[in-house]
């Protein structure tokens, strides 16, 4: 529990630090030394230190499927909650759902919970979770957009390998298929010249305290718009424990750590990339002159906003399960815990529905009242 509170602790840093940090450029400095130095040396000293099999290859695929599955749900269960299909709210959901942005909201704490061991997992796991953000996501978002318009659909080969070069280019990515290469020679952490694992290890013991200031710097506290997207991400919570609870019940599991990292790794904030696809396809709109007659393709001021609140909600919740590890080891608890989320998600909007139709009803009797009055 110590461990929990001093981590605490640095995110109250880093929202005493809000004032010092006005703009957002320094914001955008801290987190590129996150993502490009200081989380590619902790996973790349993470996967030196583990024994890469076969067995491994199936965390890519779990994370696909984990993200295909949530994009169903949040297409077939939410119209029943108030969302409309086919609006810009629902196509902004559909990709912001089901994406996952571990290296700020899960990978810091994974490496002090549960160790370098199931860092490595997790990282492997998020190569399937990038086909879908920058792949999946991307087809989706421009094929929306070439329907709401009435356009034809264009070929995005050239745009698709853009994005499987950037994937490929990405510090996370090139560090995992070096740190790969370099154990099929039989190279792991203690085979590297000095001065090099010296190096990595000092940029990788930057990484935590750095992700728990970022965390605490970039939280937002508007409450009107807080109170409807933790409604939300609720939802998500909810479907994501149900998920967990059935991978860990039908799939056995090597270890408890490996059940932990199971349930935390989907619980990871919505990741950046489908909103960056939804802010190309907002300048695709605004080239047409007839913009402002057509209906978007999404809401962005909706996305933004929930790219915000997820990652202190999904920060508490990972921090919350891997404090009571022991609790969740079992799946029956973890399904539990997925349908309590849910309630806590449907209970206010079966009330909210039941008193709109009251109002709607007694709204009917005054009018009949009213002309029963008129007729006498």
């Amino acid at each position: 529990m110590h461990k929990t509170f001093s981590l605490l602790l640095l995110i109250v840093i880093g929202v005493l630090l809000k004032r010092k940090i006005l703009k957002e450029d320094h914001k955008n400095g801290l987190k590129m030394i996150i993502l490009d130095l200081a989380l590619p040396a902790m996973i790349f000293v993470a996967l030196l230190q583990i024994e890469v099999n076969q067995d491994l290859l199936i965390l890519p695929i779990l994370a696909l499927l984990f993200n295909g599955l949530m994009l169903l749900a949040t297409r077939y269960l939410l119209p029943f909650f108030g969302v409309e299909n086919n609006t810009p709210t629902m196509r902004t959901l559909l990709l912001l759902l089901p994406s996952l942005a571990p290296g700020l909201s899960c990978f810091p704490f994974i490496v002090e919970f549960l160790g370098d061991e199931y860092l490595a997992w997790a990282a492997l796991a998020d190569i399937g979770n990038k086909v879908f953000v920058l792949i999946i996501a991307y087809l989706l978002a421009t094929a929306w957009f070439y329907k709401i318009n009435q356009l034809p659909v264009n070929s995005n080969w050239g745009k698709i390998k853009g994005l499987l070069i950037a994937m490929v280019r990405e510090p996370i990515n090139m560090v995992i298929l070096t740190a790969l290469l370099l154990l099929s020679f039989g190279i792991n952490l203690q085979a590297l010249p000095p001065f090099l694992s010296e190096s990595v290890l000092m940029l990788k013991n930057m990484m935590t305290p750095l992700v728990l200031l970022y965390i605490g710097i970039a939280v937002v506290f508007n409450w009107s718009q807080i109170k409807m997207i933790w409604s939300i991400l609720m939802f998500r919570a909810g479907i994501t424990f149900l998920f967990s609870g059935l991978l860990i019940a039908l799939i056995p599991m090597p270890s408890e750590a490996a059940v932990i990292l199971a349930i935390v790794f989907p619980l990871s904030a919505c990741s950046f990339w489908p909103f960056a696809h939804m802010s190309a396809v907002k300048g695709m709109e605004s080239l047409d002159e007839d913009a402002e007659k057509k209906e978007p393709t999404f809401d962005l001021a909706l996305g933004i906003n929930v790219l915000a609140i997820s990652l202190p909600f999904s920060t508490i919740l990972i921090l919350g399960i891997l404090s009571s590890a022991s609790y969740f080891i079992h799946p029956y608890r973890v399904l539990m815990t997925g349908g309590v989320f849910l309630l806590a998600f449907i209970i206010p909007k079966l009330i909210q529905v039941f008193n709109t139709k009251e109002i709607s009803t007694l709204g009917f009797s005054e009018t009949k009242v009213k002309d029963s009055t008129i007729n006498d």
